[in-house]
């Protein structure tokens, strides 16, 4: 399993409750592109439509910028694979008040293209500033351990 691409401000922004994966539907040079880490997870999100499920805002860039369709679009929505179940189970999850869906990294497993997305809510100024005395708590602690 080879990752290749993550949502570094995903864990930052929000506090992720569930994770879920699925696969996404693409174009061959789509595929190609994201083969080659050439895909941007910032600012994208997971909606739901019409009992489908999308990957929007992903900017992935055409594989040879020269020979790409006329009409490519990098960052139009694309389909997630998911099964009905799984479907309603996110539904009922999103109707929750201040839950989202969250793309946390996009990685590689038997050979297809997967995405990790999570269910999310957000988190408020304290709580970030809570998390970062945490992790700098943690690593003075690590640090005065060592010597």
């Amino acid at each position: 399993m080879t990752t290749l691409a993550k949502n570094k401000k995903a864990y930052y922004n929000y506090e992720i409750k569930e994770k879920l994966e699925a696969g996404i539907s693409l174009l061959g040079q789509e595929v190609k592109s994201i083969k080659g880490c050439r895909i941007n997870l910032a600012g994208s999100y997971v909606v739901l439509r019409n009992e489908e499920v999308y990957l929007v805002g992903a900017n992935i860039p055409p594989y040879q910028p020269k020979n790409a369709p006329v009409d490519y679009n990098p960052e139009r929505p694309r389909k997630l694979l998911l099964r009905k179940s799984e479907i309603k189970h996110l539904i009922g999850k999103v109707k929750e008040r201040g839950l989202t869906l969250v793309p946390l990294k996009v990685y590689t497993k038997r050979g297809r293209i997967k995405l990790e997305f999570g269910i999310g809510k957000g988190k408020k100024k304290a709580d970030k500033r809570k998390a970062i005395k945490k992790r700098e708590f943690e690593r003075e602690k690590t640090r005065l351990l060592r010597t």
